[in-house]
């Protein structure tokens, strides 16, 4: 066995952070963030979540047809997005499609919004039916790491109204696992909590790959210590909460 120290700051860190009006981003890396095409050089994500959208979309053949709209946001640009919603939308339609500064996930660098290419681009609410091309890259997304965020009649959970452009890299199996289950990300990080690092683990496998997936909580009184098979590939992403999601993949 060997053993493994996760540092307690390592809680705002990973591809699982859970970002709502609940819980704030408490953690920012924006020299990390880099364009997700060559042509939309402005719009930058974390240099995981891009690797894997560009796979995405070569694999789906869409570069053509659909648009990165929106990704990673600053404070001051959500701030900005917040205030001129406000003037120009109103409260309540606001309230339903912007997050407050440091509630959104934009800031993360983990999500991205995307629309149908037109000449005419609605940046809050882009077009991406459930259909065409649209319907292949939400179908496709989840075996890449991708789920689509705020699904219709999960308002009450997100706290968010329906999104069908806007999708979250949280990273494989977890997306799959999301989709199979039907859970949005909130309701994905309370599950979890049901396999504790000292009890029985939460096993996904797929074409001949066993993953083994527990949930750590953080120490009171420092680092928090585990200990993980040898020679393992293993993965830790922070919860934003209270804690720490590991993956083992065999």
């Amino acid at each position: 066995m060997m053993n493994v120290r996760l540092s307690n700051d390592k809680i705002y860190k990973g591809s699982l952070l859970l970002v709502n009006a609940q819980y704030p981003i408490q953690d920012f890396e924006e020299d990390r963030m880099i364009p997700v095409t060559e042509e939309a050089n402005e719009i930058r994500l974390k240099r995981e979540a891009v690797y894997i959208l560009r796979l995405l979309f070569e694999r789906i053949h869409c570069l053509d047809s659909i648009v990165p709209v929106s990704a990673y946001r600053s404070a001051r640009e959500q701030t900005e997005i917040y205030e001129t919603s406000l003037q120009d939308n109103g409260e309540e339609f606001t309230r339903k499609f912007v997050a407050l500064p440091y509630h959104s996930e934009h800031q993360t660098g983990l999500a991205i919004d995307l629309g149908l290419k037109k000449e005419e681009m609605d940046f809050i609410r882009p077009d991406f039916p459930y259909e065409g091309i649209c319907h292949r890259f939400r179908k496709a997304a989840p075996h890449y790491g991708f789920i689509e965020r705020y699904p219709k009649g999960r308002e009450q959970v997100t706290g968010i109204a329906h999104e069908p452009w806007h999708f979250r890299y949280v990273g494989y199996p977890h997306s799959e696992i999301m989709d199979v289950k039907g859970l949005t990300l909130e309701e994905y990080i309370a599950y979890v909590r049901q396999f504790p690092y000292d009890g029985s683990h939460l096993k996904w496998e797929k074409d001949g790959h066993e993953m083994e997936i527990f949930y750590v909580p953080a120490s009171k009184t420092g680092d928090t210590r585990i200990r993980l098979p040898q020679n393992v590939c293993y993965q830790v992403s922070g919860n934003n909460i209270d804690g720490f999601i590991v993956t083992i993949r065999r």
